[in-house]
Order: C-alpha cells, then sequence, then structure tokens
C-alpha cells in the first residue's frame, strides 16, 4: 500500500542490512559527477532525522505556476523552503501549509551534503535549504534549471534514496541532449562550476519495491538559496 503523500514516513530501523557498495566517483561533466553509494554510511541517522522533519512539514504536492499538479511531493528543512503556486516558484521563511519557519535542517543532512560536496571539489559548501521529494512509481521531474537562488556560485547536492531513477542530466538549453544517468539507493549527485546551470530531471519512476524504504523514491536536494 502506498504511503499518503500528506502524511509522515515510519522506517523500519531494523530492516536488512544495506548491501555493500564501495563508493566511488563517476564523472558526469566538467565540474559534475555521481557519488555511487556516498549516502550509505549515513542511513541509520538520516532516516530518523528524516522523520522527524516530516512530522513538522508534511509532504504535499503543489500547484506549479501553469496549473498543473506536480507528481512529485514535497517538503522542505532549513532556513528557506521552496515553494510553488499559481503566482510562481519561490523559497520562503515559513512553510505556507502550516504557517510555521520550515524545520531546521539536521545536522546529518548538513554534515552528510558538506561531505559529499567535499568530495566532488567544493569543498565550502554550506547549504541554506533542502528540498525534500518523494516520488512513487510513475512521479518524474521535468527538465528544468535550478535558477530561483540568489547566487549560482554553490553547487546543488543531490541525494537519492529508496527505488532507482533515471536521472536526466542534459546541456544550456532545455532541447540539448540529455544524459540517462541511473541513479542507485544511496548514490548522490553533485553539479555546480560550469555545471550548475544545466537542465536536468527525473524519469518516471518505475514499479518496484525497495527493501527498506518501500514503494518510494526520496531525494534530497542541498542549495545555498540565500
Amino acid at each position: 500500500m502506498r504511503h499518503d503523500p500528506m502524511s509522515p514516513i515510519t522506517f523500519d530501523l531494523f530492516a536488512d542490512a544495506e548491501p555493500e557498495q564501495q563508493p566511488r566517483l563517476d564523472r558526469i561533466g566538467e565540474q559534475s559527477c555521481v557519488l555511487k553509494g556516498f549516502a550509505l554510511p549515513w542511513l541509520d541517522q538520516l532516516l530518523p532525522a528524516l522523520d522527524t522533519v516530516l512530522a513538522a512539514a508534511p509532504f504535499r504536492q503543489m500547484i506549479t505556476p501553469g496549473g498543473f499538479t506536480m507528481s512529485v511531493a514535497l517538503s522542505s528543512c532549513g532556513a528557506l523552503g521552496w515553494t510553488t503556486d499559481r503566482s510562481g516558484y519561490r523559497y520562503t521563511r515559513h512553510d505556507p501549509l502550516t504557517g510555521q519557519p520550515w524545520p531546521k535542517m539536521p545536522d546529518v543532512f548538513f554534515e552528510l551534503a558538506q561531505a559529499a560536496a567535499r568530495e566532488a571539489g567544493f569543498a565550502d559548501f554550506v547549504p541554506d535549504s533542502c528540498l525534500i521529494n518523494r516520488y512513487v512509481p510513475g512521479a518524474k521531474m521535468s527538465l528544468h534549471q535550478d535558477k530561483d537562488e540568489v547566487s549560482y556560485a554553490a553547487p546543488i547536492v543531490s541525494v537519492s534514496l529508496g527505488l532507482p531513477a533515471i536521472f536526466l542530466f542534459g546541456g544550456f538549453e532545455r532541447s540539448d541532449k540529455s544524459q540517462r544517468v541511473p541513479l542507485l539507493h544511496g548514490d548522490i549527485v553533485v553539479w555546480g562550476g560550469v555545471d550548475r546551470l544545466r537542465y536536468h530531471g527525473v524519469l518516471p519512476i518505475k514499479d518496484g519495491q525497495h527493501p527498506r524504504l518501500g514503494e518510494q523514491r526520496i531525494n534530497f536536494t542541498f542549495r545555498t538559496a540565500g
């Protein structure tokens, strides 16, 4: 049974151990890479921290400026959270659903994002926003650029958990050909510098059952937004 996207997720911390996977760095661009399995050692801290965030800021499916309901459910934590509605895309200091400040970014989130950025060659990354996406089978993300941030100097750090995904990593025009990059549970994509404004997206998630997270893919996207 699929999880209600408006409710927090409770994870089984006593599930089978994660499969051993030797982390490696795969380059997908001049200043972009996939850190294979990088998040796996952090999972026992990440998942309960995520549950705490979602208890305060539940997942919701937002409306785009064009009036479409996103297939991906979203939440945020940190000083700034990303939102969208008929008036446009923007960062806010308060969750429009609850009226409260977005939950504080858990220390383990911040530390993982900094560690991944350093591994990818971005030593001074200080994220102030984490967008949390929940994909169920069939959900997707169309090609887009991350350009709502005040500055593009900092990289984007994107963590994949749960069901596998095909990440589309394109060029600087929407019409440019995209690489199809398979992402597995624990993989992290980092892009910045000359690659910072590349178009990217996610193909529809295929049916599946992850042994620890079930019928879903969870994605953390860390940014320096303010």
